[in-house]
């Protein structure tokens, strides 16, 4: 067994302050020396650490967390997030009590939440070898192109056919997923440790409106109709363009996200509405809620 002794730091090295919290936490939990740190971009080039890191503090987002997890996933390392986002659905501490919490999970004292991932990959017509395959915390999401038309698209579940969209894109979203882009797009939300799927239209125009939950051994294949290019994104950072062609299948990640919580389960339902209320909080006073 690899000996993990290490503390990972990432953190969005685009927000003002948060390299600066980071150096500021691995002093004073002492922990130079014996952790390392990164920006969430560039967390692949650590790789080598990874089976020797027993835990990933990431300071930032949901996006920095999403950034982070598909590289450490594989490696069964958990997260706690701090939270420098606006939400931070994912997030576990505020930048003001990290300090005084973050002994409590590096001496394991907490619960170890796992989620369900996607993998999502893109057949070429006529061609068993995916030509991309890339995993997902949140989502995957087939889209119209840069042309302002409906997107055509069949979707079938486990081989069997569901429906024909007409709608500007869909989402197939995890439990976590589901107060993401799916949320805003009408869809439920779900308990995040569900292990299932949600298969939800945006702005459809002909087809099922509502979204629709199946197992998370499920098979998804998307194939879009249309004469006009799609776009394929996972997680809102990876973007691929597919072809008139090509053929989207969603399933199971045989990798799960780890996060380590300091409160029962039962937490998610006060802490999404304490959170929603911040979004509320967020917008414009003209703009409606």
């Amino acid at each position: 067994m690899p000996d993990r002794s290490l503390i990972g730091f990432a953190y969005n090295d685009q927000l003002a302050g948060a390299g600066e919290l980071v150096e500021s936490l691995v002093a004073g939990l002492n922990l130079k020396g014996h952790s390392w740190t990164s920006s969430a971009a560039r967390v692949s080039e650590v790789e080598d650490r990874l089976d020797r890191t027993s835990l990933v503090v990431v300071v930032g987002g949901d996006g920095t967390i999403l950034r982070t997890v598909r590289v450490i996933a594989p490696f069964s390392v958990p997260i706690v997030g701090v939270n420098m986002g606006r939400v931070g659905f994912m997030t576990e501490l505020r930048v003001d009590e990290a300090l005084e919490r973050l002994p409590d999970y590096l001496k394991g004292r907490t619960r170890i939440e796992e989620r369900t991932m996607l993998e999502a990959s893109v057949n070429p017509e006529g061609d068993g070898v995916p030509s991309v395959k890339v995993c997902a915390l949140n989502d995957v999401v087939v889209s119209r192109g840069g042309v302002a038309r409906l997107l055509d698209i069949d979707a079938f579940v486990d081989g069997a056919s569901l429906i024909s969209y007409r709608a500007d894109a869909i989402i197939v979203a995890t439990a976590t997923g589901s107060t993401g882009y799916a949320l805003s797009a009408g869809g439920p939300i779900v308990y995040p440790e569900g292990r299932v799927m949600l298969l939800q239209p945006v702005a459809a125009h002909i087809g099922l409106r509502d979204g629709l939950i199946v197992p998370e051994t499920s098979v998804i294949r998307l194939e879009p109709r249309s004469e006009f290019p799609s776009v394929l994104s996972v997680d809102g950072f990876f973007d691929q363009d597919l072809g008139v062609a090509d053929t989207v299948t969603v399933s199971r990640s045989r990798h799960v996200a780890r996060f380590l919580r300091a409160q029962p389960p039962s937490d998610f339902y006060g802490a999404f509405t304490r959170r929603m209320g911040q979004v509320y909080q967020l917008r414009p006073p003209d703009q409606p809620r």
